[in-house]
Parts: C-alpha cells; structure tokens; sequence
C-alpha cells in the first residue's frame, strides 16, 4: 500500500501536461544558455574565468527554477486530500500518518530530484570548459539544491495540513519561501561590522537563506558582506539548519495526520447589535472598528462587487484593513529610522536598494494573492453563473474586483514612503531619484494586479491560478536579473540593458545608481513597458471574461 500511495502521488504530479512542458523548456533553457557562450574557436579560457561565470548564472536560474516551481506540490498535497475527501480513507487505511507523510515527502523530493537531472547535461558542459572542480563547486551547489528541496517539501506539507483550501496554502508557502530567502540577509545588512549581540545574530539569521550559501559556494563575495571580510561557513550553518527544520516540521506534520485534522469548531460569537446598551458603548470604547457588528447595507453608489470581495475576503474587511495601516505605519517607522542612520553610514544608493528590493519583493507577494483568483474563484465555487444572472455588467463586475485588489496594494505600498521622504530631506538632491523610483513602484503595483488577474482567468482552479500568477510574476522579476547576472559573460551590455527594462527592481536600482546598474539607462523605457504591458493585460483580461460569460 505504500508503495501505491507512493506510485499515485508521482503520478498526479507526471501525468500533467504542463509538466512536461516545464521539463523540455528547463533543458533546452540551459542548454541553450551553455551553447551562447561555448567558445567558438574551440579554445577555453585557461584561468576558467567563463566556465566559472556561466556556471554561477547556471546555478542561480536552476535555484530560482526550484524555488518558482518547487513549493506548489506540497503545499497542495494534504489540503487538497482533505477537499476531496481521500485524506479521511487514507487515516482510515493500515499505512498510518507516517508512511503517509514519507510517501508525500518522496514524491516531493523525487520530482526535485527529475528536475536537477535535467539540468546535469548543462552542468556537464560547464565542466568541459575547464576552471570548475567536480565537487567543491559543482557538487556542493547540487548538494545545496537537494537540501533546499528537502527543507522546503516538509515546510509544504506542515503548510498544507494547517491551511483550509487549496489557494491559501499555496499564499502561505510562497510567502514562506520569500521570506526565508530574502528577509533573512536584510538584517546583515544594518548590523554587520557593529559588533554586540545584534551583529552576532544577524550573521547566524542569514545562515537561513539558500540564496547566502548559494553565493558563498559560487565564488561570489560572501553575501551581506558589504566589503567586510566574513569567514563565516554559511554552507555548514545552513546545512544544520535544514536537517533541524526538516526534522521540526516533519514531526509536527505527522503527529496532525489524525482525525483531528478535521475538527475546525470556532465559537460562534455574538452580534455587538444583539448586545445592551452597555454593552455596546463598551465595546466602541476598546474598538475603532468592531469585526462583530453588522455591516450596514451597500449604498447605491458603490460596487457591489468590490464589496462582496472585502467582506468575503479574510483580510478584506474593514478591521483587518485597519489592522494592516497600522503595521504598515509601525514598518515605515521602522524603515525610516533606517534610512536615516544607514544613510549616514552607507550612503543614499544602499539604503535606497533595500527598500526597493523588500518593496518589489512584497509586491509581488501580495499581488497574486489578491488577484489572481478574481475571476477563478467564482469558477469553481459556482459563484460565476450567480454573476451572470444578475443586471450588472461585465465591465462593472471586473472593475469591482480589480478595485478589491488596487486599494490593498495602494495601503501597502505606501508603508515605505516616509523612508523615502527622509531621504529626499537629508540628501535635497535625491528628490528627482525619489520621485522616479516611486513612480517604478506605482506602475509595478498595477502590472502586477493586472498581469495576476489575466492570467488567473484562464484557470479553473484558484490554487492554479495562484501558481499561474506566482510563476509569470516571478519569471517576470526574476529572469532579467539572472541576464544581469551574466553581464560581459555571455551577454553584452544591450543585450542586459534591454532586459533589465522589464524588471522592476533593476529600473529603480538603476535610478539610485546603485553599483553594478549605474551604466543603465532603464527611465522612462520601463515605465512605458510597465503602462503598456498593463493595458494590454486589461484587455485580455477582458477578453477572457466576455468569452467565459457566453451562454454555455
């Protein structure tokens, strides 16, 4: 029965056409990429300063690959069990919730496994150039992936048995995986070089990120450094690291793989308009805004679609919205007190590359989440033929949910704009630099929202719709920073200039002058790319949705 359990799960994983896809393109992706910059005249570099260049871009786009694609089939695994109701026959068989957990868990990592053999014939060819070791570089950086596949696998499937549907485990698991990778080497960046215990717990904190051993084992300076010389083994640590989280969730994962697992009881509560007189004065006194009061009816004059998506949505009523301004203005002070002492240390160009980088990374976090199942959601849930019924119109009903995702994002981009301002006030000659970067940020809060919404309207599934978005999102962002990367080897400086025009993050790195993205001209190309790429989304969006409204 394991075995079939084990066979099943690699199956439902295989047999999708998608997949197969991503196998073909993921090879001939770095196939492609050794054969751009194969020595033509059949002689290498002696020193192996190419091989060692193409093998670093090599191993970062096959992280970034592992990471886009990775997480999704163990976030889905055990909440989409319990959807459909094999979960309870799977608690009820003799296997038991470990050989369940180990089955999932090797399917996971067995698809891990079929991706990086994919990319072998490539790291092969890295190897022919000369300059590259077989093991202290090639097959620590395979060993580094397999432990982030294993690390993450179980991290999915501990998201998976907490989450209640198919779309929020996904949400849950990207937003782990972001946070892990990047956030952990922000605090290296404020502390490093201060000495105290601060500075000691900001080196062990960035241990956490693969993308730190990653750099460490490629040749690059020790990431986080910032000049400094750092000795510090990352690779160890983050070894430890994995073989301790993974056994964590693990357990945890197994010792919820009961009945329990179904017991979702809430209290029900009580209406504060059922209350007293007293009652009620009490609780205006302790809330701005009371979550147990009716809402009132929807004026005429107001979307009703954007409302029912605010009052639907978890994190769209209005005391979680309240709740999220007042983080957001809890991290802009935040923010702003690191501007102002990092700007005395370092300068305008690396505090300003933090903020845009936390704040495109945040973006594109929450935009997916907030759009992309706009149209899905009602799809499968049925909610879609109740829409059609109704007198409002097509152009109405998408206007309301793009609504529902636009003033989120709006509330949280704008977390950060006091950082901005004080450093326009300590530097006066910064506030063109500012001016630009802000409006990067704008457009990248749109084109997120609408290139999330057309995507996810092709799907059925919100849960696919989520990935859908994530992934074209994250390529998106991702891949011109990868040709970056491979700046003067092997691509030339128009070649990574017209790349870099679609990606947000090097636009605003490119305005602050930031090192490395200073000889750029990126503005204002990028802002017509963003404003164009957004029309042109609005409009299949639209597109899909008058087809999908068509009577059946």
């Amino acid at each position: 029965m394991f075995s079939a359990l084990l066979q099943r799960e690699l199956i439902s994983f295989l047999r999708r056409r998608r997949m197969i896809v991503f196998q073909i393109g993921l090879a001939a992706l770095f196939g492609l990429l050794v054969v751009l910059r194969w020595p033509t005249d059949g002689n290498a570099a002696l020193n192996g300063r190419q091989s060692q260049q193409l093998f670093r871009l090599f191993a970062y786009g096959l992280m970034a690959m592992l990471l886009l694609l990775l997480p999704v089939f163990p976030a889905t695994s055990i909440v989409s069990e319990k959807k459909r109701g094999t979960l309870g026959l799977l608690l009820n068989s003799p296997l038991g919730p470990v050989r369940i957990f180990v089955a999932k868990f090797l399917a996971v990592f067995v698809l891990a496994g079929m991706i990086l053999m994919m990319s072998l014939p490539a790291a092969a060819a890295c190897f022919c150039m000369g300059g590259l070791s077989l093991y202290s570089e090639i097959g620590k950086v395979y060993e580094l992936l397999l432990l982030v596949a294993i690390a993450y696998a179980a991290l999915g499937l501990l998201v998976s048995s907490y989450a209640r549907s198919v779309d929020s485990a996904v949400r849950m698991t990207y937003g782990i995986v972001l946070g892990t990778s990047v956030a952990p080497l922000i605090p290296q960046y404020f502390f490093q070089g201060t000495g105290g215990q601060m500075a000691m717990l900001s080196d062990h904190l960035r241990c956490l990120s693969p993308l730190a051993a990653l750099a460490t084992l490629t040749g690059q300076v020790d990431m986080g450094g910032q000049g400094l010389l750092l000795t510090t083994d990352v690779f160890g640590r983050f070894m430890a690291w994995v073989f301790v989280s993974t056994a964590v969730t693990s357990v945890w994962t197994i010792s919820r793989l009961n009945h329990k697992i179904f017991d979702q009881s809430r209290a029900a509560g009580t209406m504060s308009d059922d209350l007293s007189s007293t009652g009620r004065a009490v609780r205006r006194l302790f809330f701005l805004v009371d979550p147990q009061k009716r809402s009132a009816s929807i004026p005429g004059y107001v979307n009703p679609v954007m409302v029912k998506e605010f009052r639907c949505r978890r994190f769209g009523r209005l005391h979680w919205l309240v709740r999220i301004v007042a983080v957001c203005a809890v991290l802009s002070l935040g923010l702003t007190y690191a501007t102002t002492a990092g700007t005395f240390d370092w300068g305008v160009e690396t505090i300003g590359a933090i903020m845009v980088v936390l704040q495109v990374a945040l973006i594109v976090l929450v935009a997916p989440s907030l759009s992309a199942g706009l149209i899905s959601v009602e799809r499968e849930s049925g909610g879609w033929l109740l829409l059609r019924t109704t007198t409002i119109s097509i152009e109405r009903i998408i206007w309301g949910k793009l609504l529902s995702a636009l003033i989120p994002l709006m509330i949280l981009l704008g977390a950060t704009m006091p950082g901005y301002v004080v450093m326009a006030y300590i530097q006066p000659g910064t506030a063109l630099q500012v001016q630009r970067i802000l409006i990067c940020l704008v457009l990248t809060s749109v084109f997120s929202m609408m290139i999330s919404a057309a995507v996810g309207s092709f799907f059925m599934r919100t849960a696919a719709a989520t990935a859908g978005a994530y992934g074209v999102l994250i390529v998106i962002s991702a891949l011109p920073l990868l040709v970056w990367l491979g700046r003067d080897a092997p691509f030339g400086h128009n070649m990574v200039e017209a790349t870099l025009s679609t990606s947000s993050i090097g636009a605003a790195l490119s305005v602050i002058q930031f090192p490395g993205f200073e000889h750029y001209n990126l503005v204002p190309f990028h802002w017509w790319y963003l404003s164009g790429a957004s029309v042109l989304a609005l409009f299949v969006l639209l597109a899909q949705v008058y087809r999908i409204s068509k009577p059946q």
